[in-house]
């Protein structure tokens, strides 16, 4: 006889009830929209939250021009990169990687919110950030979700 009347179930790339999800980042902040962002795509706000699988939904970003950072970020914050050269360290204000790549900060917050790993790899490919109202993912009929804030 089974006594166990219940069994913990872990949710695989086959199980998982993966949904598009889209979500206007316009007078939103960075930090906050992208820490919903990455909690969303690794799934954890679903019931069958399993640490060590793809079961997050796909998200599509739009009006990505249109953040908000509070305080004097905007001239203030510094991204730091290195070219792999000798004196090659470069940096960026958010002013500068707006005007350059507008997409460039929402993908950044988010893929430092993701684990550093094969799956942290693997849940960034489900992200998709546009600059603009416009995405070329009419075809997967992503469903509206507003954030909290």
């Amino acid at each position: 006889m089974d006594t166990l009347s219940y069994k913990t179930r872990s949710a695989n790339k086959e199980t998982a009830n993966k949904q598009w999800l889209l979500i206007d980042a316009e007078g939103q902040t960075l930090g906050r929209l992208s820490s919903e962002v990455a909690s969303m795509l690794r799934g954890k706000h679903k019931t069958c939250y399993t640490p060590h699988a793809d079961c997050g939904d796909n998200i599509v970003v739009i009006n990505a021009d249109k953040i908000q950072l509070t305080g004097k970020k905007w001239d203030e914050k510094v991204y730091i990169r290195y070219t792999g050269y000798p004196g090659g360290q470069r940096f960026a204000t958010p002013k500068e990687t707006m005007a350059k790549h507008p997409t460039a900060m929402i993908e950044m917050a988010v893929r430092g919110m993701l684990p550093k790993n094969r799956l942290g790899r693997e849940l960034f490919r489900n992200l998709y950030v546009y600059a603009g109202p416009d995405h070329k993912q009419e075809a997967q009929q992503p469903k509206e979700f507003t954030l909290k804030g």
